[in-house]
């Protein structure tokens, strides 16, 4: 009799406590079904030839936000090509050539505090080594503030990557002359590829959406501007500056850019998720 109370003690708690986290899940689904659907109400309607072809207007006009989308693609490309041979070759030697050192243990601190560092710190630490000393904005000003957002994200997953490759496998490439670099080279990398893919295409999809860092590097240009040592135009901080505004076509054109740049995150992310799969089911 006592033990029927205590099970149907415990069934109780567990019925309750079931019941609160399908509660939870469907209040954070519905934010965010609420958030999707006010996204794509404001800013399908938006949607044209012009928003890719055409520079962003002045007050009051129409127009699109090609410099913007390009000048966004064009710093987020050299953050990319600047950040991850370097996030790589540190998760390299933090995996593979200082896995038992001191050293190690400090680097992954440091890359822990980097990865939840605020982005506009990040920012603001650029505009002191470079944009303040160079006297202007420019567009390789924010590419860096970008690159040092990425690198944090390529060192821990090529790491966790390199450290599920089976030792085995290094052993026996070890076994038959190869030295150490062609072991990670020819051995590790191809192993962990899918998992290290993964890291960077999340590394983009991070830095795509961010303002901060670029406010204080890159600035803004509302003209076409392919010149990296002057200020460049960027998608999210034209959306900052259009959604800010009292002028009706601005606003437009920051709903329908908050829409590429979602679409374009989420895409990244179920990419991200595809590769991660496929290297489980292989």
């Amino acid at each position: 009799m006592v033990m029927e109370k205590l099970y149907a003690r415990r069934r109780r708690r567990n019925g309750i406590a079931v019941a609160l986290a399908i509660a939870a899940t469907l209040v954070g689904l519905g934010w965010l079904a609420l958030i999707l659907g006010t996204l794509l109400w404001e800013g399908v309607s938006g949607l044209s030839l012009r928003v890719f072809t055409e520079m962003t207007p002045p007050p009051g006009s129409d127009g699109g936000l090609l410099n913007a989308i390009m000048g966004s693609l064009t710093m987020t490309l050299i953050g990319v090509l600047i950040g991850t041979p370097i996030g790589i070759l540190a998760g390299t030697f933090m995996a593979e050539y200082g896995r038992y050192e001191k050293l190690t243990g400090v680097v992954r601190f440091i890359n822990d505090i980097l990865l939840s560092a605020p982005s506009i710190v990040i920012g603001l630490f650029v505009y002191e080594i470079m944009v303040y000393p160079m006297g202007h904005f420019s567009g390789w000003a924010g590419a860096v503030a970008l690159a040092l957002l990425v690198i944090p994200v390529v060192v821990r997953t090529t790491e966790d990557m390199l450290l599920l490759v089976p030792n085995p496998l290094r052993e026996a490439a070890t076994a038959i002359g190869l030295p150490r670099a062609y072991v990670i080279r020819h051995v590790c990398y191809p192993a962990a590829r899918a998992g290290m893919l993964t890291g960077v295409l999340l590394a983009v999809a991070r830095i795509s959406g961010e303002t901060a860092p670029l406010l204080f590097t890159a600035l803004n240009n509302q003209f076409w501007s392919s010149n990296l040592n002057a200020p460049m135009a960027s998608l999210p901080t034209v959306i900052f500056q259009f959604a800010l505004s009292p002028y009706e076509e601005w606003q437009q054109l920051a709903w329908t850019g908050a829409l590429i740049i979602t679409f374009a995150v989420l895409a990244l992310s179920i990419g991200a998720r595809a590769l991660a799969a496929s290297r489980k089911m292989s």
